[in-house]
């Protein structure tokens, strides 16, 4: 979980168009019955930290590339990862997100999967209202990776052999891909040269997958309080992520086998303690650190040409607070 007031803080330059998006936010999701505007209202309490937004704006800006449309993109893109997140608690049958009940818990799986598939619909028509036939495709390429990753991690669970380049290309389907489209909207709203809109993309792409690497640490390094859920549950129910991947590669024969046989036993009182000795000594903490950061900078060095610039400078300092933040 990120801190409101640094948050706020960086996205200062855009503090006008986050403010826009919320309103916009608010209008679209006023509801077409009762019922959605029960869930819309819900939601809106519940709303995360704008980071695609905020990246969205601050990268348009930073590249002057921010058009009448920005806002529209940035709407639809966060209304995708919305629907994306509805689904994800049906799946993990999550009772609790960002301190308040889950849709499906507050009513049931049905309406969470059904309130995720208006979601998606509410976010193309948004798109076609852009007018840009190329945006339309880089969302809904994006949307379709998110869909691959989401799956390739149900299949992969409990998949202890899993590589490291198999885990970054899974994280940079599932949470990257909305990253990579939002920094390459304004580009494209713009009509920007290839290479302007590639460096964009590769921008968002590094950062998304070294946010999402910085988020699976927290399942070893989080705070409950600050993260909202338990250290140990992706652990604990079979999800693999880089510093086991690590360490188990590390790990000598003798002690790989038996660190498996824990990871496959039914549920012990000490088993996320015991896995967390493991990957902390074997260094895989550690590596997740500084691939997370590693990864950061070769995002950074994708935009080093932009001019300098206070959109500029917050969006290195949303990069710094966000991909290290189990720091």
């Amino acid at each position: 979980m990120l801190d409101v007031s640094r948050m706020q803080e960086y996205t200062e330059p855009v503090k006008a168009d986050l403010e826009a998006f919320d309103r916009g936010l608010a209008d679209y999701l006023r509801g077409d019955s009762p019922l959605i505007s029960s869930i819309a209202r819900h939601l809106l309490r519940s709303r995360g930290k704008r980071i695609r937004p905020a990246f969205l704006f601050l990268s348009s800006r930073a590249a002057d590339s921010f058009t009448e449309y920005s806002v529209k993109a940035s709407l639809a893109i966060e209304l995708i990862h919305t629907a994306t997140l509805l689904h994800d608690d049906v799946v993990d049958e999550s009772d609790m997100r960002r301190g308040l009940k889950t849709v499906n818990a507050q009513w049931t799986n049905l309406i969470s999967v059904l309130m995720g598939d208006y979601l998606f619909a509410k976010a193309f028509r948004i798109m076609v209202e852009t007018g840009s036939l190329e945006l339309m495709h880089a969302i809904s390429m994006a949307t379709e990776r998110v869909s691959v990753g989401e799956l390739r991690q149900i299949e992969e669970t409990g998949n202890y052999a899993l590589s490291e380049d198999e885990y970054l290309t899974v994280i940079a389907d599932k949470t990257a891909s909305l990253f990579t489209v939002s920094c390459e909207a304004g580009p494209i709203l713009t009509n920007q040269q290839k290479s302007e809109r590639n460096r964009l993309a590769t921008f968002g792409e590094k950062i998304g997958i070294a946010f999402q690497i910085a988020d699976d640490l927290l399942d070893y390094v989080g705070d409950a309080e600050t993260t909202g859920k338990e250290p140990g549950n992706d652990v604990l129910t079979g999800k693999v992520t880089l510093p086991l991947i690590y360490s188990l590669q590390k790990a000598k024969a003798k002690v790989r086998k038996e660190v498996l046989a824990l990871l496959k036993a039914d549920e012990t009182e000490d088993k996320f303690q015991r896995v967390y000795e493991f990957v902390s000594d074997t260094g895989g903490i550690d590596y997740a650190y500084k691939r997370a950061a590693d990864t950061a900078q070769q995002g950074l060095d994708a935009i080093s040409r932009l001019h300098k610039s206070a959109y500029l400078d917050s969006l290195v300092s949303m990069v710094e607070f966000t991909t290290r933040r189990a720091s």
